[in-house]
């Protein structure tokens, strides 16, 4: 059964080419009537050539070469109709035409390679000083160290393709699919330097900062998303100098968070009962204060107490202690109230965070059946919409300019840009401000639900 396929297949395929072969020859491609007897044999079996060792008489091959963006991401590029119909046929039955257009693509692929090499051997042989030649040195600014944290960002054509966090450490090398940079190469740059990988490709190194931490820190449960910290950060009033409790410690999101806010007057007690998230949030934690201070040269606030145990007996914990506001990422928030409202001031917040909507009927239904002095004033969800914006473009990298109405189509410069910038924003005259007009749409990845937020107030009755 698979003779007969494959002798079918074969014949199917010699018929194509016969028809595109007699379609060249009508087109003045092929330039010997008697293509028919020295087709190659192309079928779909395991043998492609027709049975000869042609590998030592055979000459050159006049495939196209890999391209400079072949090079890079491992693709090739695209072949015409005329030249994949050509590499079908014998070389002798080519034309003058065809040989040309093979020419030019090798000279084209060659200058690709030239000028790879020479943007290689730049980026390889580009100063690894503490600073950039062309850089200025700002009053306190620090650059970049052992044991920091970096964020490492690759962006193409307004696309985030690569963020990757990592603690920079001697010895050791960023790895990507655009190449490697050695942590040698970073140590002693200014933060926001942009460094090019073993493959050329441009990669921006700089500092996180704490809602990027918290993104892309080592988590063991799900974190409190910055968006949703900020909202109870505000429903919280939480100042400097305040006293605040957590319970539900998870990763250590929010407890960063409420460190900042308090700052080195306040303090923040974070209670979690289960002993890997209360570890992972002690980590984080350290993580983080560690890479502060090497970023800005003192130390990041000591104010906050990890508590491994379960807040709804933890009586002795809380006894003779005051809190601004509380904070609370709990399962069932409703069992706990009882143990934390004592001690919470009278007129202050506190502050829930439900990942689902039963959960907040069971914390009203609690609050219901409950004595307790608390009154329900917001449930919120907080969604964030982002956008994309940016300067209108033409197929070739050019600007598009802004058409009055009172211009005409004739007036239009349609002129063709210079080969050189072609491409290159950097590289076209300057456009006055206002002529260039911008797109702008929403993301097309967007967060989705995260949390539902519940403001409940003490008041006393």
């Amino acid at each position: 059964m698979t003779i007969p396929l494959h002798l079918g297949l074969s014949f199917m395929t010699s018929k194509f080419v016969k028809a595109f072969v007699i379609c060249l020859e009508r087109h003045s491609v092929v330039r010997n009537k008697p293509y028919l007897c020295a087709l190659r044999n192309f079928g779909t079996g395991p043998n492609d050539s027709d049975g000869e060792d042609s590998s030592a008489n055979a000459p050159a091959s006049t495939f196209p070469q890999f391209s400079r963006r072949a090079s890079l991401f491992g693709r090739r590029r695209s072949l015409s109709p005329l030249e994949r119909v050509s590499q079908l046929l014998p070389e002798d039955t080519l034309s003058q035409e065809v040989w040309a257009l093979r020419d030019t693509r090798n000279t084209e692929v060659e200058q690709d390679s030239q000028s790879l090499g020479k943007e290689r051997e730049e980026a390889t042989e580009e100063p690894q000083g503490s600073f950039a030649p062309h850089h200025v040195c700002v009053p306190g600014e620090r650059p970049l160290c052992f044991g920091e944290t970096l964020l490492a960002e690759f962006s193409r054509k307004r696309r985030l393709e690569f963020r990757k966090m990592f603690q920079l450490k001697e010895g050791l090398k960023l790895h990507s699919n655009w190449g490697l940079i050695a942590h040698t190469d970073m140590e002693g740059r200014p933060a926001g330097s942009i460094i090019r990988t073993s493959m050329g490709m441009p990669i921006v190194i700089r500092r996180p900062s704490l809602d990027e931490f918290t993104l892309f820190m080592k988590r063991g449960p799900a974190i409190a998303y910055p968006k949703d910290a900020s909202a109870m950060l505000t429903m919280m009033d939480v100042t400097e100098g305040d006293c605040v409790l957590e319970s539900g410690s998870g990763s250590g999101a929010m407890s960063l968070f409420l460190s900042r806010a308090v700052g080195y007057k306040g303090s923040v007690l974070s209670v979690e009962i289960r002993e890997d998230h209360h570890r992972c949030a002690v980590l984080n934690y350290q993580r983080w204060r560690s890479s502060w201070s090497l970023r800005r040269g003192e130390e990041w606030p000591d104010n906050v107490h990890f508590h491994h145990g379960d807040l709804i007996s933890a009586g002795p914990l809380l006894a003779g202690r005051g809190f601004n506001s509380v904070a609370l990422d709990m399962v069932n928030p409703h069992l706990a109230l009882p143990a934390v409202v004592p001690h919470l001031h009278p007129g202050s917040v506190c502050a829930v965070y439900q990942a689902n909507i039963t959960q907040v009927i069971d914390l009203m239904e609690g609050l219901r059946c409950s004595a307790l002095p608390l009154v329900c004033e917001r449930i919120v969800e907080v969604q964030y919409r982002d956008w994309l914006v940016g300067p209108s473009l033409k197929k070739d990298g050019t600007f598009n300019k802004r058409k009055a109405p009172h211009e005409e189509d004739d007036d239009v410069d349609e002129s063709e840009p210079n080969e050189d910038t072609k491409g290159d924003l950097n590289c076209q005259d300057p456009v006055p401000f206002g002529d260039v007009p911008y797109i702008a749409r929403p993301h097309p990845e967007q967060t989705g639900h995260t949390a539902f937020l519940i403001k409940l107030r003490k008041i006393l009755k």
